[in-house]
């Protein structure tokens, strides 16, 4: 699988047909998902019929976009109509949405070929996408390891080469952090600029939608076509929207770069700090100037997500009562359904979140746990102002370590909450946030840079990691998965 632009040029040339490329990825798929198991469903039939209607068009010498013929992953909390969406809960195990969500009806539109549904922690809340409740993905990079989450499933068929790019959701990490792990580039948006009809709520002020890619004009591309104006999203930014591969540009001449001090201390690995301040000074080789920044309310990042989303999510998750939609267990009484349908249909982390913001959002505790967190996410959000003053672009690691062990953080919820502690900041200011591939630990796991923008600033980050990209060579590695 080569990059779009490589592969629109060879469908207008006619040198391979839609369904040719098409045909490849479903046979990648066939022969590496066993053992990866990004995908929850392949959708062949769905996929096949696409390409083919690209693969008319052509005939006809009608104009395609660079979308089109394009096989790409859909992260299963996006709706897609008549064909399941789980959110990796066994509580949507039959769930087939009558609706589509705005950003798949963008990429039918364009013609892009979804080869499937993709793995996911359990309504996305999770960093390592063993909260699946139906099967644990694994890194390419090796088996043994966890993707990341929780749209491990979408990084991962982007790592294996199984997809050419994919989409995810991210509510405190979840495209950026399984980006870093697999060695792919991810980008979350800034907040509102993408549509957030028809994807399944975690923490409404939190969600949104991005990319994943093995390139930074792959991603440029993908946010192009699913960003915009949506007035079925209440939150939905109504702004113009730039051709965003305008911004790659090979020089950083003129740009200012800030380092956050506060993310160079306890819990970060060694070996990725020292990866990352490479990377870092060698923005400054491509005419970056490079600062220090503080934000110093960042470490409370981590505390006040993990009292705003649960709240979120306990008010979000109350809809799955087994009356509409879902399973539903049989029982004398409705309390007793919703009662028993929950307890076997949500997982054990969903069940945790639940109760967290059920406790949080109660009587005589909302203004001692929510309250207070919101005003904490309101500081967050003037550190980064403050920093944005003097500089472009921020930067930071976006994981504090490489791929753990699959088990290994399971039995205790804090360590794996500590994964997101880089990213997390940035949903709760809404800002665009980007990991890009920057370099390898001893055991050749993947490393990430993270690039934070200001609102709406998400051409700064692309000109940043694109002209880091071009000048090395990271992008360019592959998993080594027979």
């Amino acid at each position: 699988m080569t990059s779009i632009r490589e592969l629109h040029q060879q469908l207008i040339k006619k040198e391979r047909s839609a369904v040719e490329i098409t045909t490849e990825a479903l046979d990648r798929i066939n022969a590496v998902d066993a053992k990866v198991k990004s995908f929850l469903q392949v959708t062949a039939d769905h996929a096949l019929e696409t390409a083919k209607k690209v693969d008319e068009k052509i005939a006809k010498n009608e104009e395609i976009g660079l979308l089109a013929g394009i096989p790409i992953g859909i992260k299963d909390n996006m709706c897609t109509t008549g064909i399941q969406t789980t959110c990796g809960s066994k509580i949507l195990a039959n769930f087939v949405p009558p609706y589509e969500s705005t950003v798949t009806q963008k990429l039918k539109d364009a013609g892009a070929v979804m080869v499937g549904k993709t793995n996911l922690d359990e309504f996305a809340m999770g960093s390592s996408t063993e909260n699946s409740g139906y099967q644990v993905t694994a890194n390419p990079w090796d088996l043994s390891r966890v993707p990341g989450g929780s749209s491990g499933g979408s990084a991962a068929a982007v790592a294996a080469s199984e997809c050419v790019v994919a989409l995810g959701s991210d509510t405190g990490g979840s495209i950026r952090q399984p980006a870093s792990l697999c060695g792919v580039v991810g980008l979350k948006p800034t907040y509102g600029l993408v549509s957030r009809f028809g994807l399944v709520a975690y923490a409404s002020s939190l969600d949104q939608i991005g990319p994943f890619a093995r390139n930074v004009e792959d991603a440029a591309i993908l946010l192009g076509a699913i960003a915009g104006y949506d007035a079925k999203d209440s939150t939905s930014i109504n702004t113009p929207i730039p051709d965003y591969t305008q911004f790659l540009k090979p020089s950083l001449e003129g740009l200012t770069v800030g380092v956050i001090d506060e993310t160079f201390g306890e819990g970060l690995d060694p070996v990725v700090a020292e990866t990352v301040k490479k990377a870092i000074d060698h923005l400054k080789t491509l005419g970056a100037k490079v600062v220090n920044i503080s934000c110093p309310r960042f470490r409370y990042g981590l505390p006040a997500y993990y009292i705003i989303a649960p709240s979120e999510a306990s008010s979000n998750l109350a809809r799955y009562d087994a009356v509409k939609y879902g399973i539903r267990e049989d029982a004398d009484t409705l309390i007793d359904m919703y009662t028993k349908t929950r307890a076997t249909g949500f997982g054990n982390e969903v069940k945790r979140r639940i109760m967290i913001g059920t406790y949080t959002l109660s009587a005589g505790y909302y203004d001692a746990y929510y309250l207070k967190a919101q005003k904490v996410r309101t500081l967050i959000k003037q550190d980064f102002d403050a920093g944005f003053e003097q500089v472009d672009v921020l930067v930071c690691p976006t994981s504090p370590t490489t791929a753990f062990k699959a088990g290994e953080k399971t039995s205790d919820p804090l360590s794996m909450y500590l994964s997101d502690l880089m990213t997390i900041p940035v949903n709760l200011a809404g800002l665009p946030g980007m990991s890009i591939p920057c370099g390898f630990d001893e055991q050749n796991l993947p490393i990430g840079l993270q690039l934070i923008g200001n609102v709406l600033e998400e051409g700064k980050l692309f000109q940043v990691a694109y002209a880091y990209e071009q000048s090395t060579d990271w992008h360019n590695q592959r998993p080594p998965l027979q």
